[in-house]
C-alpha cells in the first residue's frame, strides 16, 4: 500500500488497472490488530493459532494479507482451500507467520490527516463487524457447519470498499456526496461513472487474483448464479447491517426481516427479536 502522500484522485481507466494498484502483501491493517501482533511477538514461544486468530480474525485487511500469503505459498500445490483464519495459522505455523509479517502499518495513521475519509473508513468497517456478527448468528441458529466461513465472508464482503477509503479518499467522498445530493441515484452506477468499475466487480476481480478461497469468492458474490443458503445468509446480513445502520426504523426492514424469518423458519416477531439480541452483543 502506498504511503497516506501518495492518495490517487483520477481512477484508472479499466478493471485491470484497479487491480494493479493494490498489492495484499503492502496492504495496511487496523492499529489494534497491529498493536496486537507486536504484542504477541514479544511472547511467540507462547502463542498458539487459536490465540493468534483472535487478534487477526475481525480485521478484514489482515485476513485478506493472511489468506493472499498463503495462497502464493500453495499455488500449485494439491488439497482444498484453507478458508479460515486458523486454519490458515495451523497450515503456516506460528514462527512462519511472524517471520513472514513483520510490524505493519496502520491505517487509521494512513488517514489521519483526512477525518472524513477516517470516519467513512470506520463506517464501513462498523457496518462489516455487525454484517459478520449477523451472518454468523443466522448460521448458528440453523446449525450450518460452515459458520466460520460464513462470518468471515461477511467480513469481507465490503473490503473493496475500505480498500478505496484508504487509497482514493477523494473519489469515494464524489460518490457520497452524490448519493446525498440525488437519493435516486443507483450506488453501481455512479460507481462506474466515477470510478470506471463497480465495487462488486472490483472486489471479485481482487479475490481471484490473489488466489482467494473458492468457497469465500463464491460467498460474498452478489452475482453468484447458485444461491446456496450461506449465500443467502451473507446476503441478508450484508441488507440487514446496511439497512439498520441508523436504526431500526428504515422502511427497508420489514422485507429482510420476512426474508431472514424464511432463512431461519422463524416468524416475523422472533426474527425480529433475534436480530436485536444478535445485535446488542
Amino acid at each position: 500500500m502506498p504511503a497516506a502522500h501518495e492518495f490517487i484522485t483520477r481512477p484508472p481507466q479499466s478493471l485491470a488497472g484497479w487491480v494493479r494498484l493494490f498489492d495484499p502483501a503492502a496492504l495496511p491493517v487496523l492499529a489494534g490488530t497491529a498493536r496486537a501482533l507486536e504484542e504477541l511477538r514479544a511472547v511467540e514461544d507462547a502463542v498458539d493459532a487459536h490465540l493468534l486468530a483472535e487478534a487477526i480474525a475481525s480485521d478484514p485487511l489482515m485476513t485478506l494479507k493472511l489468506l493472499a500469503h498463503l495462497a502464493r505459498l500453495r499455488r500449485g500445490r494439491d488439497g482444498s482451500d484453507t478458508e479460515t483464519v486458523t486454519e490458515a495459522l495451523v497450515m503456516l505455523g506460528i514462527p512462519p507467520f511472524f517471520r513472514a509479517f513483520g510490524p505493519q502499518t496502520a491505517s487509521e495513521d494512513l488517514l489521519a490527516d483526512r477525518p472524513q475519509a477516517l470516519a467513512g473508513f470506520h463506517a464501513v468497517l462498523q457496518r462489516s463487524h455487525r454484517a459478520a456478527r449477523f451472518a454468523v448468528g443466522f448460521a448458528v441458529h440453523r446449525m450450518d457447519h460452515d459458520a466460520p466461513v460464513i462470518h468471515e465472508a461477511a467480513l469481507l464482503h465490503d473490503f473493496a470498499e475500505l480498500l478505496l477509503w484508504l487509497r482514493a479518499p477523494a473519489l469515494v467522498l464524489e460518490i457520497a456526496h452524490r448519493q446525498q445530493a440525488e437519493p435516486g441515484l443507483r450506488s453501481a452506477a455512479l460507481q462506474r461513472e466515477i470510478l470506471h468499475v463497480e465495487l462488486a466487480e472490483l472486489q471479485h476481480a481482487l479475490m481471484s487474483a490473489w488466489r482467494l478461497p473458492s468457497t469465500l469468492v463464491h460467498i460474498t458474490d452478489d452475482h453468484a448464479r447458485t444461491v446456496t443458503p450461506q449465500v443467502r445468509n451473507v446476503r441478508l446480513a450484508i441488507r440487514v447491517a446496511r439497512h439498520s445502520a441508523q436504526g431500526w426504523d428504515n422502511p427497508a426492514l420489514p422485507d429482510d426481516v420476512e426474508e431472514i424469518g424464511h432463512l431461519l423458519q422463524l416468524g416475523p416477531e422472533p426474527t425480529l427479536r433475534l436480530l436485536r439480541e444478535i445485535d446488542a452483543d
